[in-house]
């Protein structure tokens, strides 16, 4: 069965052909530099987590997110530059260590790690969607929703781990006055 995102992808493509290409209103660029700069900012988050757990699962999905936020940087950067968009600057990589090297004191647990990861990733879809509302060009709206696909497929995985290793937060739930108790 095809992908439905692809699908979807691949109408908006052909649809947009013969679109004019004007340029990016000033939400669009904005949208852009924002997305860019928190993309930029989470890799040295994620090199740090890297550097911190031994957990082989962790790490696995902390590189797959590493991977998958170098991927996106790299496309939001090239269409960044293609528009004449100004690029932010960005934080120093973090260069590989030991994780028995880091001292207790400083290192970030994997319940917290995974939580951090958790929100980057809650806040790149909040950001991909407020981004493809105000765009009028359907090749931006095109490049959010891939985005935003890719996150929310990446953070569906990481949900499912979360919630398997009791990592995952839960809010209170909700009892409202007067439902029936269950037993």
């Amino acid at each position: 069965m095809a992908n439905v995102f692809e699908v979807l992808r691949d109408y908006v493509k052909t649809t947009m052909d013969n679109e004019p290409k004007n340029p990016p209103h000033i939400g669009e660029a904005y949208g852009c530099w924002l997305y860019f700069s928190t993309l930029a900012e989470e890799l040295p988050i994620l090199e740090t987590a890297l550097n911190t757990t031994m957990d082989d699962e962790l790490i696995q999905l902390t590189e797959e997110a590493k991977k998958l936020g170098e991927s996106q940087l790299k496309r939001v950067e090239t269409f960044m530059l293609k528009e004449g968009i100004p690029l932010s600057r960005s934080s120093e990589h973090k260069p590989p260590s030991d994780p028995n090297s880091v001292p207790l004191g400083v290192k970030t647990t994997d319940y917290e790690i995974a939580n951090v990861i958790s929100v980057k990733v809650a806040t790149n879809i909040t950001m991909c969607a407020t981004n493809l509302s105000q765009s009028i060009r359907s090749d931006i709206g095109l490049m959010w929703t891939e985005l935003q696909s890719e996150k929310a497929m990446y953070g569906m995985k990481l949900k499912t781990a979360m919630r398997k290793r009791g990592w995952i937060k839960v809010p209170p739930y909700y009892s409202p006055p007067g439902l029936p108790k269950s037993n």
